[in-house]
């Protein structure tokens, strides 16, 4: 079931990386944006100018308008507004179009495709970014960190991508800002030794038990027996602990599984 869903979400992946990027009216403007400012019928107030560190941009007639945190839509009635207010034009329509996007990137980094720095276009969800990375890579974990920053301090949030495309997952399928970090970890590991087909690391499925980490080593070999099997795993603290298990029992990150040889 979890490779069910993995494949479906790398399918989504593919689905949605090439966005019809465009200056949607839900997109945020901020600094080092540039824009085109037009007015219907009043060709010579045509403006092209870049959002500047305080956020605005210097329009003829009325001076400095702060156009950062607005969308276009909203900028666009904020400066004819103030036309009208003027005495300028009696009754203008404006319209703001962003030319060059600048202002809100965001890095995706660990294991996708194409991890990097990238520059939103529109309002963009987390499977927006994702696809923009070229989606996560087989061995990444099917949970990924975004951190933001809020008020100076760091805010880290752990987000479940394969519950992203069930049902509800639309609520977990947060939009992103100016400055996230998205992080995909690798997966996380298990490892079993012993009386098996096939020692070594494996990938840690979620929900997995002792019995199907077994069949991922192949099963027990005509030596080993499934009773009396050890779990090495490390507590809280760090330290290694040794215990005995039963076949339904889950196994955690970095579980080494030691299956003996038989006394009989």
């Amino acid at each position: 079931m979890i490779g069910l869903w993995r494949n479906v979400l790398m399918m989504c992946m593919v689905l949605v990386a090439a966005p019809a990027w465009s200056a949607d009216n839900d997109y945020l403007m901020g600094t080092g944006d540039v824009l085109r400012i037009t007015v219907y019928g009043q060709p010579d107030l045509t403006t092209e100018s870049r959002v500047g560190e305080n956020g605005s941009i210097t329009f003829p007639l009325i001076g400095d308008v702060k156009l950062a945190g607005s969308t276009p839509a909203l900028g666009g009635a904020d400066i004819a507004k103030r036309l009208k207010k003027g005495g300028f034009i009696l009754d203008p329509f404006v319209t703001v179009n962003v030319v060059q996007y600048r202002s809100q990137q965001v890095s995706v980094l660990g294991r996708v495709n194409r991890p990097g720095q990238f520059t939103l276009e529109k309002i963009s969800r987390l499977t927006d970014v994702l696809a923009l990375a070229g989606g996560v890579v087989p061995d990444g974990a099917d949970t990924i960190t975004l951190m933001r920053m809020n008020d100076g301090k760091a805010e880290y949030r752990e987000i479940d991508i394969i519950a992203l495309f069930q049902l509800g997952g639309e609520a977990s399928n947060e939009s992103v800002q100016d400055g996230d970090i998205i992080n995909v970890a690798r997966q996380p590991m298990f490892y079993i030794y012993g009386e098996v087909q096939r020692p070594g690391a494996f990938r840690l499925e979620r929900d997995m038990s002792v019995v199907q980490a077994l069949s991922m080593g192949g099963g027990v070999t005509a030596r080993g027996t499934q009773r009396g099997i050890k779990i090495l795993r490390r507590d809280t603290k760090g330290a290694l602990q040794q215990l005995d298990t039963q076949l339904a029992d889950l196994v955690k990150k970095d579980d080494v599984i030691y299956v003996k040889e038989s006394l009989f």
